[in-house]
């Protein structure tokens, strides 16, 4: 395969399979981190969030049970060769939160929303794309790198398992599988939730999405010719890449991150024909839009300070259990729960 299309299109390719998957999760099982969020704190309901629980305990079963077969190196996970640093997942987190709960989606659920025909989301996915790059390589680059310097971890990597596993003499695999079979339990506990087979369903494709990415990636750095890191899905950095791609594709490769952006948007697309909800939306209000505008450009900055965003760090890192992960998840919830007091309790006296 790799020697007939290329590792460039290759990569693509399998990032495109878990983004299609995910898009459509989107799409037909309303799988979304602010609308769990917001369910949560102001539905009286517990079922999205159970849903993303369960997606992440899936992700975590999968990515570890390869890793026990061999099949991935667990320890070269892109989220476990940075040194963990506390500040730039607290507040880099803090930040994108309240740039989700602003924009009304991550940028995970702009893509979802772009394939539906929402052009308000174009904007978003534009301006979340253009303030990543700003921050991770343009002129406020050099500020982030000083503020938030990364580092690569030079010792034993930084993931839960890895601690346990050395306090208790266990394999980090067998802790991991136990840790996302008692996560999966966790969600499952509620009866309720566990009669939405729509929720249920879609929640651990999401997760086995997630898995694909690790596995494919993994696939590609030990048959592949180039260089490859063992990474899965996050919607940041690589919106921008795509973006990049977009105008200089004759000079810049494609990659797994382009091709997951761009499934997203077909998994979504496909999902939205499916359902028979494809239309084009647009902005009426100009001070819906320059929250919007705003939100996005908070969520570029904060995603590439923390390394990941609702996906990236939210599931991904999550499922190799690295220490960022829940810290980073955490500060996206605060943030957003913040932005959303604002919007729906205080928005009156406090006009963004």
């Amino acid at each position: 395969m790799i020697e007939l299309l290329g590792q460039p299109l290759t990569a693509a390719l399998l990032g495109g399979l878990g983004g299609v998957l995910l898009g459509l999760a989107a799409r037909l099982g309303r799988f979304c981190t602010l609308g769990a969020i917001e369910d949560l704190l102001y539905g009286g309901s517990s079922h999205r969030m159970r849903m993303w629980g369960l997606a992440i305990g899936v992700a975590m079963l999968g990515s570890f049970t390869l890793g026990g077969f061999g099949l991935i190196n667990i320890d070269r996970a892109f989220h476990l060769t940075i040194a963990f640093s506390w500040a730039p997942a607290i507040f880099g987190g803090l930040i994108f939160g309240y740039g989700m709960a602003l924009a009304g989606t991550c940028g995970f659920g702009a893509l979802a929303r772009l394939g539906g025909g929402d052009l308000r989301a174009f904007v978003i996915v534009l301006v979340m794309g253009l303030a990543a790059f700003a921050v991770l390589s343009g002129p406020l680059a050099p500020a982030r790198a000083f503020l938030f310097p990364r580092q690569l971890n030079a010792g034993p990597s930084d993931g839960i398992a890895h601690a346990l596993s050395a306090l208790t003499g266990g394999s980090v695999p067998m802790i991991g599988v136990a840790v996302g079979m008692a996560i999966c339990a966790l969600m499952l506990s509620a009866r309720a939730f566990r009669r939405d087979f729509r929720m249920v369903f879609w929640a651990v494709i999401a997760g086995l999405a997630i898995v694909s990415g690790w596995a494919g990636t993994a696939w590609l750095a030990q048959t592949g010719f180039g260089t490859q890191t063992l990474m899965s899905h996050s919607y940041a950095a690589p919106v921008g890449e795509t973006l990049l791609y977009a105008m200089q594709g004759s000079v810049r490769p494609l990659s797994f991150g382009i091709g997951s952006v761009s499934g997203v948007w077909v998994g979504a697309f496909l999902g939205s024909l499916w359902q028979g909800h494809f239309r084009w939306e647009a902005c009426e209000d100009p001070r819906e839009l320059r929250r919007q505008i705003f939100g996005a450009g908070l969520m570029g900055a904060g995603a590439v300070i923390a390394m990941g965003c609702t996906i990236g760090q939210g599931i991904s890192a999550i499922s190799v259990l690295a220490f960022s992960g829940p810290v980073t998840l955490a500060s996206i919830f605060a943030g957003a729960a913040l932005g959303l007091r604002q919007l729906i309790v205080g928005f009156r006296n406090n006009p963004v």
